[in-house]
This record gives C-alpha cells, structure tokens and sequence, in this order.
C-alpha cells in the first residue's frame, strides 16, 4: 500500500515537473499545439509509469525490505527535488504571464494611439491621422516661437504631403501669416487668395480677405484694396471681418 501511495505520488510530481517547463516555454498554445503538447505529456508520463511499475515489481519479487526502503528514501529525495523545481517553474510562469499582459496592454495602448482619430477641425468633424497632426502642430509651435521662415516652409510642406486634410485650410492660412510676418506682401496675397479660393467656407476667409486688402494697402495699391474689401462685405456680410471692411473703406476714401 506504501508502495502505491510512492508511485502515486511520484507520478503526480513528475507530471507536474514534465508539464510545467512545457506550459512555461510554450507561452500561449492554438488549438493544434495544445492537443499535440497533450498528447506528448501523456507519452512521457506513461514511459515514466512504466520504468515506475517496472523497478516497484522486480523489488516486490525479491522482497528485499532493505532496498525497497533506500528507494523510498531516494523517491522522496527526487520528489522534493522536482516539488522545489515546481515551484520555480509555477513562480517564473507567473512572471512571464504577467510580463505578456504589461506587453499586450502596452502594444494596445500604443496602437491606439497611431490608429486616425475623429475630432472636430475648424468646426467640423473630420479623421485625423497622428503624423498628420504632430506635422501640423509642429509646423504651428515654430510660427509660434516667431521662426518664421522655416514655419513657412513647414506649412508649404504640409499643404503638398496632406493636400485632402482637414487642416489643410489652417494650413495655408498661417503659411500666408508667416509670409506677412517676414514683411513678404506678394506671397501672403498669394497664400491667402488660394485659402479664399479653395476653403470658401473657412473661419479664417474673411481674415484672410482683410490680409490681403491690407498687403495691397502696403504696397501702395489702394484701388485693388477697395476692390477686396467690398468682397468682403458682399461674400460674409454677418461677419467681423465684413465690419472691419466698412471700417477701412471709410478710411481710404
């Protein structure tokens, strides 16, 4: 009976012991590769039973208690061994268990972010790519930071790479701003007539509008600066903008 409770016990443990390094270095299992792993443990075990049953008859046979007893204290040697080796196993799977989840919710999280964004854009709502974005805010933090020629070149850029974006109004419209802060009329005209002219119903229109009257006024060309200003008033009559057109009409009369 002692016998039996030995061999039941060491083929629990050296179940265990087959079964843990396998789970450990296999990781996550498809269905295939479960089954397979199954059916791999099952052989090991039953060759383990067999050498077990095997060793446990021939000393049964020749009743030799002396050595049957050294066995037993050599399986309970071997079982405290594989025990502790379990244990480092269970406790190491633990650990890459949870490393794989801290990875998978890193991945995720850093997939969402790279994923195109809804959001509202200059009154509308609009699909915004990340890199689209951080090219247009870094084209902004350098106009911001007063350096404007490369915050021109940054806006003259993104108006090639991102042509349909939602901040593509925005875009000429403050590369236009950063050809008038350099003192340079002739591209702001241009820049903001092509704002005008493509993004009709843009916010920054009418201002853009009123730039424009402003550089001709600069440049000595008051008729052409009349001629803009009356458009303003008579394209957006409900606005600021076309306010400040009757304003300056009055003064260049």
């Amino acid at each position: 009976m002692k016998l039996k409770s030995i061999h039941a016990s060491f083929i629990a443990v050296a179940f265990a012991a087959v079964l843990a390094p396998t789970v450990a270095s296999a990781g996550i299992f498809d269905d295939d590769e479960a089954r397979k792993a199954i059916l791999d443990l099952r052989a090991k075990i039953d060759a383990v039973n067999s050498r077990l049953d095997s060793k446990l008859e021939t000393k049964a046979d020749k009743n030799t208690a002396l050595e049957l007893a050294n066995e037993n204290e050599l399986l309970r040697s071997e079982i405290a061994k594989l025990r502790g080796q379990i244990e480092v196993l269970t406790n190491d799977l633990a650990n890459t268990q949870r490393r794989q989840q801290d990875f998978y919710v890193d991945l995720d999280n850093r997939v969402r972010k790279l994923e195109p964004k809804r959001m509202t854009v200059d009154g509308k709502e609009a699909t915004v790519d990340v890199n689209e974005q951080r090219v247009f805010d870094a084209a902004m933090t350098l106009f911001k930071s007063a350096d404007y020629k490369n915050a021109a070149t940054a806006f003259s850029s993104f108006m090639v790479n991102y042509p349909q974006s939602a901040y593509a109004g925005s875009a000429q419209y403050w590369l236009g701003n950063s050809y008038y802060a350099q003192r340079d009329c002739r591209n702001t005209i241009s820049a903001m007539q092509q704002l005008v002219k493509n993004y009709p119903d843009h916010p920054k229109a009418p201002d853009a509008m009123l730039n424009i009257a402003t550089c001709h006024v600069e440049l000595k060309e008051k008729a052409a600066a009349k001629k803009v200003l009356e458009n303003v008033i008579v394209q957006y009559p409900e606005t600021e903008a076309a306010q400040a057109a009757k304003n300056r009409l009055s003064g260049l009369k």
